[in-house]
């Protein structure tokens, strides 16, 4: 079964990353003339990806304005505030049960930036 879905992460404290982001979201960071996440969100779509999860810090509002509901890509986007802040990856995970399933799907760092793509590795995984 092809892996359809994807969590991205969106929020987190980025505290390595002061002052720069006291006043922007990490994964909002230029790179290459666009937001960080953009990139993350284009690997997942060029391997297949239909459907993200994102999780977001409470108050979040820039990345839902910057992503939107993931039309732009062709895709489908929903967005979770997740409870209480940031508390680590695997609360992520959980967070997103409901949007998982149960099908496979693709975690992504989205302040980290992959290269290649990762139809190989969805390719690899199938196998």
């Amino acid at each position: 079964m092809r892996i359809k879905k994807a969590i991205l992460t969106g929020g987190g404290r980025a505290t390595r990353l002061h002052p720069i982001t006291t006043t922007i979201n990490k994964h909002l960071l230029p790179l290459a003339n666009k937001p960080m996440i953009f990139h993350a969100i284009e690997k997942a779509v060029e391997a297949g990806v239909t459907d993200i999860f994102i999780n977001i810090n409470p108050g979040e509002t820039e990345l839902q304005k910057a992503i939107g509901d993931g039309g732009h890509w062709g895709i489908n986007v929903t967005f979770f505030e997740q409870t209480g802040g940031p508390q680590g990856i695997a609360h992520v995970v959980n967070e997103a049960k409901k949007f998982i399933g149960d099908d496979p799907f693709m975690f992504y760092l989205s302040d980290n930036v992959l290269l290649g793509n990762l139809t190989d590795m969805f390719d690899e995984f199938e196998t």
